[in-house]
């Protein structure tokens, strides 16, 4: 049969046919959706700004992942002066968008340091404000002008109008110092939505609505802890603008906040933002995504926190109902073993959620409410340092777990000072012979004088200071390091050492001090049997959505305090004793579990002594270590209730097996 001779010509016109529609869909393809917003950016690049957009800050959760801290989105006005070609009408825009502020009560970011009305003064110590410095150069104005005088001279400068007030003048031109800066700044932040409807109808030139987040807080605890937000001091503008931070960044501020700022800051996106020519907003496209901070888990049980603050805060408040004694405490809850911090409480304290509203009044609380006390006060001691003596004493070969001293009531060895054992202070008595377990149930001061003596003050230092006792415990939110006494201590500080010293710092007194967090993974470390680890709030660090583990805490004790068993067992067998059969039994009755416990009672001159507690728990295999300090709380016996209810507030929650499941976010 003869071949058609069209119908090769017709195929090869439907292959070529079918090439040109695979070419069209090919080049689609890659302009819509492999380029599609990278033409698209282009496209509008002629009439669009670029804006940065702040990525979502990173969320802190406790050790069992309840959320202590998320976010919320709220909206911003950021205003630039890119579009305006002369002063009058950048000052026309800039009181337009002020008085909008007004009528609504809406406050703006100003960060001039000039007082908002006359007389006018500095605000702040203009010599250590580098923004403001740079500002002064800028405007070619001298350091050391009046602040009067620089006001009249930028009204000038600037061509602010003479018949503007005082106080409008000084509003304007805290903007225009603001641009003098930067080309645009974040003007406003958390504003209502009622407002952006206002602005964004092209009625006012130079004004760009954004948003943001803030902070919310799902907890009223641990305010000392988890630390605010704020955005960048201009002091601190150095430090961050090395990291790549913008000028209006949210940055952490004190607590965990800061600590773990770069796990949580996250990095920012940009967006472009097209207008017509009326200045409305007509689009907006993201031509980089903001990656959120990540998840930051804490070792704080917020639960145990809770309580904590709630059983000391009733401690105090109850003291106070007695004698009107103004008072503040702290306690602190460690795990043994590991370092991780469980609770750490400080009192008086704050809301972090009303915090802005309430500063002028913290600020001006005689109290301190602001004052970390849990790692920042330092307290003597007392006896809560008696085991550290007795370990040292033990370990040095001083004595033996079944060596005796005799208590004479005054010790007499020296001719001043000849101090007196607290029971012979109070009656005349005496404890009689004891050994070092029984000289810790008693609290012998006599017994410990005389160890102290043989041993010297060397060694009753090296063993302190193996247990982390005058040192920064590592915490991540910073501490105070305290004291320990020490000749050398005393020389720097232009106090007085003699031999006299070192028997009274045999017993927590002479130069030392230390924090309540001290104390407590001093504790902890002699109930691990020698593990001193940095005490941490750092669980891990997880991706925002919760699927990558980003990093653990994952560090190796600092020391290991070197212990034989008899002399862990002589120790903690005396600290057990005392809540069996010693003074604090009867409280200890409560306790849901078997613990070891030492008192403390710290002079400080005034009438009424600190009081100091220390304890651990369970005695056979213990999990946590507890300190609680007290101003003016009278003897460390009197806070042993308040140790009982932390501890059996940690046990009633089920101890180290209450443990969430990873990847578990609770509400």
């Amino acid at each position: 049969m003869k071949q058609n001779p069209a119908k090769p010509r017709l195929i090869g016109l439907a292959v070529l046919f079918g090439l040109f529609l695979l070419l069209f869909f090919g080049t689609l393809y890659n302009y819509q959706i492999v380029h599609g917003r990278e033409y698209l950016a282009r496209s509008i690049t002629s009439n669009a700004t670029a804006r940065e957009v702040e990525a979502s800050r990173g969320i802190l959760t406790d050790r069992n992942g309840k959320v202590l801290v998320s976010n919320r989105l709220t909206y911003t006005l950021t205003f630039s002066r890119e579009h305006f070609s002369g002063d009058e009408d950048l000052n026309a825009a800039i009181l337009q968008l002020i008085r909008l502020c007004r009528d609504n009560g809406i406050v703006w970011n100003d960060s001039f340091p000039v007082s908002l009305g006359a007389p006018f003064s500095y605000t702040s110590k203009i010599d250590e404000n580098e923004n403001f410095l740079s500002f002064l150069r800028k405007r070619n104005l001298s350091e050391s002008i009046a602040a009067a005088d620089l006001i009249a001279s930028l009204r000038t400068a600037f061509s602010i109008d003479t018949a503007l007030s005082p106080e409008d003048a000084r509003a304007l031109l805290g903007v225009r110092y603001e641009l003098v800066l930067r080309p645009s700044y974040l003007f406003a932040d958390d504003v209502p939505v009622e407002l952006i409807s206002q602005i964004v109808d092209g009625q006012f030139p130079g004004v760009t609505p954004g948003t943001s987040s803030a902070r919310t807080y799902n907890t009223p605890y641990a305010a000392h802890i988890l630390g605010r937000i704020s955005r960048i001091y201009a002091e601190d503008w150095d430090k961050y603008k090395d990291l790549g931070y913008s000028m209006d960044a949210l940055v952490g501020l004190g607590g965990v906040e800061q600590a773990f700022e770069s796990d949580l800051h996250g990095v920012n996106g940009t967006r472009l933002i097209t207008t017509d020519n009326s200045g409305k907003i007509t689009g907006e496209v993201y031509t980089k995504a903001p990656q959120p901070g990540h998840t930051v888990e804490l070792t704080l049980d917020i639960d145990l926190q809770e309580d904590t603050e709630h059983i000391l805060a009733q401690t105090i408040e109850g003291m106070i109902d007695k004698d009107s004694e103004q008072r503040g405490g702290a306690a602190a809850v460690v795990q043994v073993g590991t370092g991780e911090v469980l609770a750490l409480a400080s009192y008086p304290t704050y809301n972090l959620s009303t915090f802005d509203q309430d500063y002028n009044d913290l600020l001006h609380d005689s109290r301190l409410p602001m004052f970390n006390r849990a790692v920042d006060g330092i307290y003597a001691p007392g006896s809560t340092f008696k085991p550290c003596t007795a370990v040292a004493a033990l370990e040095s070969g001083i004595i033996t777990p079944s060596t005796t001293v005799r208590d004479r009531g005054i010790y007499t060895y020296y001719a001043y000072p000849q101090p007196m054992c607290w029971i012979y202070r109070q009656g005349g008595g005496t404890h009689g012979n004891l050994n070092v377990s029984r000289a810790i149930t008693e609290s012998c001061n006599y017994f410990f004088y005389e160890v102290g003596r043989l041993m010297g003050i060397d060694v009753l230092d090296d063993y302190a200071t193996q247990f982390g006792l005058g040192q920064h415990t590592g915490i991540e939110i910073g501490d105070n390091s305290g004291a320990l006494a020490s000749p050398a201590y005393a020389e720097s500080h232009g106090l007085d050492w003699s031999d006299g010293q070192t028997i009274t710092a045999a017993i927590g007194q002479s130069y030392n001090l230390f924090t309540p967090l001290q104390l407590a993974n001093y504790i902890a470390t002699l109930a691990s049997h020698g593990q001193h680890c940095a005490a941490h709030l750092l669980k891990n660090v997880r991706s925002y959505d919760n699927t990558r583990l980003i990093r653990s805490y994952d560090e190796d004790p600092l020391n290991v305090v070197s212990m034989s068993d008899s002399t862990v067992q002589a120790v903690l067998s005396g600290m057990h004793d005392l809540t069996v059969s010693g003074s604090v039994a009867p409280q200890f009755s409560r306790c849901t579990v078997s613990a070891g416990a030492k008192t403390g009672t710290a002079q400080v001159g005034t009438e009424i002594n600190n009081g100091v507690f220390v304890a651990f728990a369970p005695y056979e295999n213990p999990e946590i270590a507890v300190a609680v300090v007290i101003e003016k709380g009278g003897s460390g016996a009197a806070l042993a209730d308040t140790a009982v209810a932390i501890i059996n507030s940690y046990f009633a929650a089920g101890g180290s097996d209450a443990v969430t499941g990873e990847n578990t976010l609770l509400k």
